[in-house]
């Protein structure tokens, strides 16, 4: 049987879809990129936010449509809102098994969510937090690793909650990290501001084998509308905590989330949220205009932002780490850098530090998964380029 597995969301869902693909192919299944090659279309949805919906609808829709005699299955965190009419009459699918074949492995270790943010629907549809056994994830990692996989990215929807045979993530991370052979790395991926995101940075800095990346879902940088949201920090200790980590790792690539146009948020509000990018050094940010979820508090709070203003914030706080991170990116020229090849037609992939570098002059040469050292010879904002050593 052919099956064609398309993936909206994060990298969560990209981890189980790849779980998926590896339970097929014990099965003798062949994953194919085509709908038209395919006997089964498997839709791993997102519904974080409205727009991620409406993309999954439309996809389901296109299919529906074009190839109506096709078994269509639609699962992941989109399968809430089966009351749905485009959804209802599909049925759900889920396997929770081991990895599978793409550049990169996406390693899950963690589910759901004990947090009360006003805005989610997380904690609705994968529940409150479960964590993989710790013995089972350094087994999976391993078969990861059997199969010639040069990066490992550790996901999960709240990593910061790990907690498994008295293990927590900063003791999961290390241990990744002292199995994995050299020539690998391990990546991690959301990691959520606590008391552990601390002690993880620690891991971090100490094993070079780590990527040199975090990405935070900050979300704000007002205090007032941070409370709004009901999350479990202050902008404060986020402040502190991206000290300690350009402290302990000066050229480490720092990402964030960021929530524009709350209810309530004022342009004052939104200038906290300015000032506090500013006075951080990142090199990525995913702001996104708010998007109402039905069943949220925040869906009924006074104080809506409208639309257009949402995405007018959105754009301006995506704007200032556009300039971040092309200065960032200038560093590099004329440091070693270290690309894990994901497109060996371009010779290019991704640098610890999470930005795309192409090895010139070199295209067609490497396998994918292969590591590379290179010197960095150009950089701008988008990309980086270097010469082979």
């Amino acid at each position: 049987m052919n099956v064609c597995i398309e993936t909206f969301g994060c990298r969560l869902n990209k981890a189980e879809s790849l779980d998926m693909e590896a339970e097929f192919a014990k099965r003798g299944w062949l994953r194919v990129k085509s709908h038209a090659d395919a006997d089964m279309i498997i839709v791993r949805g997102c519904s974080v936010t409205s727009k991620a919906e409406r993309e999954t609808a439309a996809l389901v829709a296109h299919i529906r449509e074009k190839y109506p005699v096709k078994r269509i299955v639609v699962t992941g965190c989109v399968r809430e809102r089966r009351n749905e009419h485009w959804i209802k009459d599909l049925p759900p699918y889920s396997l929770d098994v081991v990895p599978a074949s793409t550049a990169r492995a996406y390693l899950k270790v963690q589910d759901g969510c004990s947090g009360k943010c006003t805005f989610c629907t997380v904690p609705r549809f994968r529940g409150k937090s479960s964590s993989v056994p710790y013995g089972d994830v350094l087994a999976r990692a391993k078969t990861f690793i059997s199969k010639g996989y040069t990066e490992i990215v550790v996901t999960g929807c709240n990593l910061s909650l790990y907690a498994s045979e008295g293990k927590r993530l900063p003791d999961l991370l290390a241990a990744l990290a002292d199995i994995a052979p050299d020539g690998a790395r391990i990546r991690l991926g959301s990691l959520e501001p606590s008391d552990c995101a601390s002690e993880t940075l620690d891991a971090m800095a100490s094993r070079p084998n780590i990527c040199r990346f975090i990405h935070i879902p900050v979300q704000t940088g007002s205090e007032q509308i941070l409370a709004a949201m009901c999350r479990p920090y202050t902008v404060k200790s986020v402040d502190e905590l991206l000290h300690k980590a350009n402290r302990l790792m000066p050229m480490a690539g720092i990402g964030c989330d960021m929530i524009s146009g709350f209810p309530g948020e004022t342009e004052l509000h939104h200038e906290a949220s300015i000032a506090f990018l500013k006075r951080n050094s990142f090199s990525n940010i995913h702001a996104f205009p708010y998007s109402m979820r039905p069943g949220t508090q925040a869906a009924s709070m006074h104080g809506m932002v409208d639309r257009e203003t949402r995405k007018r914030r959105a754009h301006e706080l995506s704007d200032i780490v556009i300039e971040m991170r092309t200065a960032f990116a200038m560093k590099f020229k004329g440091r070693e850098a270290e690309v894990v090849i994901e497109n060996p037609e371009h010779a290019s992939g991704w640098t610890g530090e999470y930005f795309r570098l192409c090895v010139e002059g070199r295209e067609n040469s490497y396998k994918r998964r292969e590591k590379v050292r290179v010197t960095v010879t150009e950089a701008d904002g988008e990309r980086l380029v270097g010469r082979a050593k």
